[in-house]
Order: C-alpha cells, then sequence, then structure tokens
C-alpha cells in the first residue's frame, strides 16, 4: 500500500502579539487569534526571525541547513531591499522638490510604516511527527534536495515573492524549511512605483493556488530524491492562509475528539452503576430460587428472570468495549504527559541558554565600556591633529607670502629658482607655483578667505 504524506504550507504571523489582538484573542474559544495582512512588520521582528532561524541563540547550528542566502537572513533582507527598491527610490528621489520628502534607506523607511511588512515567512514542512519519528539522520538529511526543489518552485509560481533565505532545521520533530523573502509589486501610482506588496501578492485565491501547485511539486521531488510512490493526504482546510485557530480543522478535530472521549468516560461510569444495581438484583434472584419437585439439582426460573440474566449479560458486554475505549484514553493521556516532560525538559535548556546568553551582555558591556575609552582617546588624539595641522596651514601660507613677495616684489632670482625645483619636484602645486611667480596673485589666509565669502552673501541682490 502507498503510503500517504502529510503537507503545509503556511505564510507567517507576527501581529498576534499586538494590544489589539491579545483584546480580541479573550472572546474567542482558542484564546488566540491571526490576522490576514500580518508578517515580519519591522526590523526588530526581523532581527528575532533572523536568531531563531539561524539558531543565534544556542549551539544548535549543526542542526540546521542554510539552502538560500547566508548565515545572516537580517543582512540577506537588507541586500535584497537595496538590489530590488534602489534604482526606484533614486528615481523617486529625483521628482521630489523638497528635502524632507526624499527616501534616504528604503529598508528602514518600511520598517517604520506600520501599514506595510517589512518581509514574510513561509514555512513548509513534508510529512508529520508520527511520519518522521523512526528515520534516521542520513534519511532526514536528503530532505536538503526536496527542500531546494520547494525554493525553486515559490520562486517560479510567485515571481513576485523575491526569496532573501532560506534554511532547514532538522533540530526538531520533522524536518521543516523556513523561507524569508520580500513580495513586490511593480506598479504602485503614489510614492516609489516599486513597493512591498503582500497584501496584493498574497490573496485568498491566490495562496490557495500556490499551495496546490506546491503540494503537487513537493511530493514528485520527494518520490524523486527517496525513490518511491508516495501520495499526498488529502488537504485540510486553514493550511493556505493565515486564518482563526478556531476554524482550523484539526482544531475541531481535535476539541471533537475529546468530546467523544469525555462522553465515554460518562458512559462508562453510568454503565458501571448500573452494572452495580443489576449485580444485587441478580444475587437476589439466584437466592430465591427454588429447586423442582422432580429434581433437587435443577432449579425454578421465570421467563421474566431470564430476560433479566440476558440484559444483564448484554449490559456487561456493553460496559467491557466502553472500559477498552477508556484504557485506550489512559494510553494517549499517557503519551500527552511524556511530551509535556519533553516539554519541561527543553524549558530548561532554554533557561539554560538564557544565563549563557546574559553572561555573554555582561562580557559585551565591559567590552564597551573599553571601546568607549579607546574612542575617547581617539577624539584626544584628533583634536590634537587638529590643532597641529591648522599650524601647519598657517606655516604653510607665511612661506607662500614669503615667496610671493621676495620673487614678485624684490625680484629675488634665488627665490625663483627654489620654486621652480619645488614645482618640478611636486612639492608646489600649479597653483601654488603661480601664486609665487604672478605678482597679480595674492596669498589669501582662511580668514581673508571668510570675510570675501561674508561680503559676496551681503552683497548679493538676487531673491
Amino acid at each position: 500500500m502507498e503510503q500517504e504524506l502529510a503537507y503545509s504550507i503556511h505564510l507567517g504571523s507576527d501581529k498576534n502579539k499586538t494590544t489589539k489582538a491579545k483584546e480580541i484573542a479573550k472572546n474567542n474559544p482558542s484564546e488566540t487569534t491571526s490576522f490576514s495582512n500580518n508578517g515580519i512588520q519591522n526590523a526588530k521582528q526581523l532581527s528575532k526571525v533572523n536568531k531563531h532561524n539561524l539558531r543565534d541563540y544556542g549551539n544548535n547550528k549543526e542542526n540546521i541547513c542554510v539552502i538560500y542566502g547566508t548565515e545572516n537572513l537580517y543582512q540577506d533582507v537588507q541586500d535584497l531591499y537595496f538590489d530590488e527598491f534602489e534604482e526606484a527610490k533614486l528615481e523617486y528621489n529625483s521628482k521630489q522638490t523638497r528635502e524632507d520628502r526624499k527616501i534616504d534607506n528604503y529598508f528602514k523607511h518600511i520598517s517604520q510604516d506600520k501599514q506595510k511588512d517589512l518581509a514574510c515567512e513561509f514555512i513548509i514542512e513534508l510529512g508529520d511527527m508520527d511520519f518522521w519519528n523512526d528515520k534516521d539522520t542520513n534519511y532526514r538529511m536528503r530532505m536538503v534536495n526536496v527542500y531546494k526543489d520547494q525554493v525553486r518552485d515559490l520562486m517560479r509560481i510567485v515571481p513576485e515573492f523575491k526569496v532573501a533565505n532560506a534554511v532547514i532545521h532538522f533540530d526538531e520533530v520533522s524536518p521543516h524549511l523556513h523561507l524569508v523573502g520580500v513580495p513586490i509589486k511593480d506598479d504602485y501610482k503614489r510614492g516609489m512605483r516599486k513597493q512591498p506588496a503582500k497584501s496584493k501578492v498574497f490573496t485568498k485565491e491566490s495562496l490557495t493556488r500556490i499551495q496546490d501547485e506546491m503540494r503537487i511539486s513537493c511530493i514528485k521531488s520527494y518520490n524523486l530524491v527517496y525513490s518511491e510512490h508516495s501520495l499526498l493526504k488529502q488537504k485540510k482546510k486553514g493550511r493556505n492562509q493565515d486564518i482563526n485557530i478556531k476554524d482550523m480543522g484539526n482544531y475541531r478535530e481535535i476539541k471533537q475528539q475529546l468530546k467523544k472521549k469525555e462522553q465515554k468516560i460518562t458512559e462508562a461510569n453510568n454503565q458501571t452503576k448500573k452494572l452495580d444495581n443489576t449485580g444485587k438484583n441478580i444475587n437476589e434472584l439466584l437466592d430465591n430460587l427454588k429447586p423442582t419437585k422432580l429434581n433437587k439439582n435443577n432449579m425454578i426460573i421465570s421467563n421474566e428472570d431470564v430476560e433479566k440474566i440476558k440484559n444483564y449479560t448484554s449490559n456487561v458486554k456493553d460496559t467491557t468495549q466502553t472500559i477498552r475505549s477508556v484504557n485506550d484514553l489512559n494510553i494517549e493521556i499517557k503519551e500527552l504527559e511524556n511530551s509535556t516532560l519533553e516539554l519541561r525538559k527543553e524549558n530548561y535548556s532554554l533557561k539554560y541558554q538564557l544565563e549563557q546568553k546574559n553572561d555573554e551582555i555582561n562580557n559585551l558591556k565591559q567590552d564597551l565600556s573599553l571601546k568607549d575609552k579607546i574612542i575617547g582617546k581617539l577624539q584626544s588624539e584628533k583634536e590634537s591633529l587638529k590643532e597641529q595641522l591648522q599650524k601647519f596651514k598657517g606655516f604653510w601660507h607665511s612661506i607662500m607670502g614669503h615667496f610671493h613677495k621676495k620673487i614678485c616684489y624684490e625680484k629675488d632670482e634665488n627665490y625663483k629658482i627654489v620654486s621652480d625645483d619645488l614645482y618640478k619636484n611636486g612639492i608646489f602645486t600649479d597653483d601654488e607655483n603661480q601664486i609665487a611667480n604672478d605678482i597679480h596673485k595674492k596669498v589669501k589666509t582662511p580668514d581673508e578667505i571668510s570675510k570675501i565669502k561674508e561680503n559676496r552673501k551681503k552683497n548679493d541682490t538676487r531673491f
């Protein structure tokens, strides 16, 4: 029988952390919410995605594989913004008559724009926990080729979505792909002609089409890489767009399963009570049986009592089946307890990593303090050099003035010979040599130049 694999492609969500989202979540059965236009809104959120996807908070980098971009997702997105928007930005700025309307850095500009998302993240996964549970490392690592195809397929299916970085996580239950990029449109009439456009590129209809095509491409790649003939499980509602959790198919299924199991427990309790009462009646019935006249070893029992015993037997059978289902529920509860234990272990691990990060932060603070001292020292040296430079400039103006006087007015040929020699050896520039030899030129000090500029401004009658 051909195996069936689960497939999911989900457009990431971050706005659930806003105050508005938390207020809405209080009124939802799931105590959470999701919005259709959310994503990576600013540079701060992008930095968090960078730390999570590239495992910057721990020592698990050997369990991830970057298949597109570099090991600096944040810089990859910045580079993408420059490559995609710089030309449009320069074109926009050239049309602006006011400096305050020009855009200096478009990445920072969009990061500060609350109406647009800075970037978007897709999470793609083939196979669920049950499928990957018994697969070894070599089997898992072959997914690199499958997910590389998925990156190329997404770029082909949605050419408006420019991919910046893609990384596979192998350190969780199942290997899955985190893919970050920017959806772009080139037909805006207001502002820059080219802008990020999540709501235009990713609509409900386009996401459905993208999911359908990506599903087909993924199972083809998997079968080719693994030499299999596997199929995909039926697509479930809610996997192709950001939706409220209470509307997701798996959420409703879990709620229905819990409700059924609660009904089974209640049913088992009721049947047990009923059996206890019926058992007492059966015992009394058996105690009151009388022997027949012909044979003391045989007892007389009425048809009514026979029906009671049959009903009792039937109830015992039903109760046994119910108890078996309750036992299955107990097994599931045990599995849930084991999962909870694993989560606790992971929590302890994260706390340990947090303590390590705090130590690193303290070390960085010490380094920063040292750097501040170095900067202060360099600043003092800079001021000293500026002072020395001013003295040298004054000295140089004096030399030029002296040469000008000796050559132009006193006609001292010795100074003329020295001036020509300095010019031939590249010490005097053309201007300096002309000043030294031309009687109409005059050496001006920086103060004299400043006064000339001020007088020109005063005499300027233009409006």
